[in-house]
């Protein structure tokens, strides 16, 4: 599933293309929005909370989506060939005199009014990304289930907004804690304060790095590395299941750099 950085990296390059712009076409390809018509307005703004994608068009008119594992947006020049996938996979076209915006595969597509946001994002966490990050009201988000694990309290986006499955895994690493360690013995700051550095550290190019090496089956600390030798000390990296389906995401850890208690 794309993490907050991915979700911001798109939002930019949407905004980019299309803010102040008019829409000259709009064809909505689900059956809830199938008669929709948006051309004539103009697209206001693109912004991203969490890793909830909102386009704001003008008359009061947000168009929500959100990315889940297989969704994405794609912008072409007018007449480009499209290579984002079948022309079956395609959710939403909106275009302008200069850009085309497809949506792919997006598992969620509506049309909120632009007032009524919170209706979509509302019960989401502070965004690790926001300039105006709440720190202080993450961390208590995230103290308030003390006996929860570090891992599913990082992922739950009412708690903060952003994390997926990768960055929580490799920030369980950096600092130390098992991926089943309660939330009462975590210095929740230091996992707050890591989060954010490492997302916006990762904002300026499409590769998520940990590692500070940015170069193939060199980028990850122990995430998808399941078998192979810890980096630090060599312990073979063990994976399972955490959390309760259908929640449930797959972790990897190092038994030694990573301790139970």
């Amino acid at each position: 599933m794309p993490e907050g950085d991915t979700v911001w990296r798109a939002t930019k390059r949407l905004h980019q293309a299309m803010a102040g712009k008019d829409l000259t076409r709009t064809d909505f390809r689900v059956p809830t929005l199938a008669t929709t018509d948006l051309s004539g307005r103009t697209m206001v703004e693109v912004v991203a909370r969490g890793k909830h994608l909102l386009m704001r068009v003008s008359g009061g008119v947000t168009i929500h989506s959100h990315l889940r594992m297989d969704g994405s947006w794609h912008l072409y020049r007018p007449g480009e060939r499209w290579r984002g996938g079948a022309d079956h996979q395609v959710r939403v076209v909106l275009e302008t005199d200069s850009w085309v915006a497809v949506g792919y595969l997006l598992p969620v597509l509506e049309l909120v009014g632009t007032d009524a946001e919170d209706t979509v994002v509302g019960h989401l966490g502070p965004d690790l990304l926001s300039p105006d990050f709440d720190r202080e009201l993450a961390i208590a988000n995230l103290a308030k289930e003390p006996e929860r694990t570090i891992s599913e309290a990082l992922l739950d986006q009412r708690n903060l907004a952003g994390i997926g499955n990768f960055y929580r895994t490799e920030v369980c690493f950096l600092l130390g804690l098992h991926p089943w360690r309660p939330v009462r013995s975590v210095d929740l700051g230091a996992a707050v304060d890591l989060s954010r550095r490492l997302l916006k550290a990762n904002l300026q190019h499409a590769a998520q790095v940990t590692t500070g090496v940015d170069r193939p089956g060199r980028r990850t600390w122990v995430f998808e590395r399941p078998g192979k030798q810890c980096r630090r000390c060599g312990t073979t990296i063990l994976t399972a299941p955490l959390g309760e389906p259908p929640r449930d995401r797959v972790s990897y850890w190092c038994p030694a750099c990573q301790p139970e208690n």
